[in-house]
């Protein structure tokens, strides 16, 4: 009986990691679609709104992180940019609004070194951002101006929920 109520539990856990409930979407651009020049290094350079819907009501946290996967070997050895990294988010949380300034959870450092939101802006093509939300059945005992690599480190084993929004973005001028 035990063992039945451990695979059930998995079971569960695996069909909330899969995001089968949990959504991340935005007003300003569709899923794999292409990411509006005002949320760039050539617009405002400002956070697009996103929505949140579903949250599993077990979870405690969320976290949010905004990265690149396409960036140049010869620039970054990893081939990653770390554009936004927020935790500690109330799971009741809704709507952040484009170019929040209002807290909504706490910062942690983008790969440029500065708390806050860094909007795409690609060296060399089109890039791929994700906007990764994660479902937490804890909340993160970190401080504020941690990395990417220190939330995700915490949070293994506390992940009941995740999903994506992907973008692309190339800049203007290789466009033309």
């Amino acid at each position: 009986m035990k063992k039945l109520l451990i695979f059930i539990c998995f079971l569960m856990r695996v069909y909330y990691v899969q995001g089968e409930n949990m959504e991340l979407t935005s007003s300003a651009f569709k899923h794999q679609g292409e990411i509006p020049s005002l949320y760039t290094c050539e617009g405002r350079n400002v956070n697009p709104p996103l929505h949140i819907s579903n949250v599993p009501k077990e979870a405690k946290s969320l976290v949010l992180i905004m990265d690149d996967p396409d960036v140049p070997k010869s620039l970054r050895p990893d081939g990653m940019y770390d554009h936004w990294v927020v935790f500690n988010i109330a799971p009741s949380l809704k709507e952040i609004d484009e170019a929040s300034t209002k807290p909504f959870g706490i910062q942690g450092v983008n790969t440029g070194g500065s708390l806050g939101y860094r909007g795409p802006c690609p060296p060399d093509r089109e890039h791929r951002y994700f906007f990764k939300l994660y479902a937490l059945d804890t909340a993160l005992h970190l401080r504020e101006g941690v990395t990417k690599k220190e939330v995700e480190a915490a949070m293994k084993g506390h992940i009941i929920a995740k999903t994506e929004l992907m973008g692309r973005y190339d800049k203007l001028e290789r466009r033309r």
